[in-house]
């Protein structure tokens, strides 16, 4: 059963993905209660498990501050998740459950739709619900735990520069992750891995290039 604290965590890491709490901005406690409408001892548990995922940093006396992005960084981040992808892509292929299976291929066939679509927001959401899934359905929680905040950081990153994106592209990518998985096929899961890696490296490297 969700908890207040799951509730505030969730809604302010949507938050951050969207830029609705821009990059750099600093925030505090009592004001994210307010804008919430939940109470500050939820919140509070929430902004501590935002920082440890290097989401929101603490400034005393100040608040929080939402973490900059930074493009050379995010490099690192995308070299990380690499390892950590592909370890809990290929273990889902082999431990997912009938259930998890048949939701990965919706999932799928809706992330490719929005993005027919050009429905970014969608897409993000489905992007979200994807990667949770295969969290689970890989059964380590040490992987999951550590790849999701990587995950949220790259959200924000593709929102950011969601307009020189190219969301079909993208779709297809993480769609054949998706449906590799789901068939149990471990081997073409850490292939279709890597190839979305080799993809978000390259973008960011384009980015860095607007700079």
């Amino acid at each position: 059963m969700p908890t207040l604290a799951d509730e505030a965590y969730d809604r302010l890491e949507a938050m951050i993905v969207s830029l609705a709490l821009p990059p750099g901005s600093i925030h505090s406690e009592a004001d994210l209660s307010q804008q919430l409408g939940i109470g500050r001892t939820p919140v509070r548990e929430a902004l501590q498990r935002l920082a440890l995922g290097r989401l929101v940093e603490a400034l005393p006396r100040k608040g929080i501050r939402v973490s900059p992005i930074d493009i050379a960084d995010h490099l690192a981040l995308l070299e990380t998740r690499r390892v950590l992808d592909a370890l809990v892509t290929s273990r889902a292929a082999q431990r997912a459950h009938a259930q998890e299976r048949e939701a990965l291929f919706v999932i799928a066939r809706e992330m490719q739709q929005a993005a027919e679509d050009n429905d970014l927001d969608t897409f993000l959401v489905l992007d979200h619900r994807g990667d949770a899934l295969l969290e689970a359905a890989c059964r380590n929680a040490y992987a999951a735990q550590a790849l999701a905040p990587l995950h949220t950081h790259c959200r924000r990153f593709w929102y950011q520069h969601r307009h020189d994106a190219d969301l079909l592209a993208s779709a297809a990518l993480h769609c054949n992750i998706l449906r590799a998985v789901a068939r149990g096929d471990a081997a073409e899961a850490e292939t279709c891995t890597h190839t979305l890696l080799d993809y978000l490296v390259t973008r960011t490297r384009a980015a860095i290039d607007l700079y």
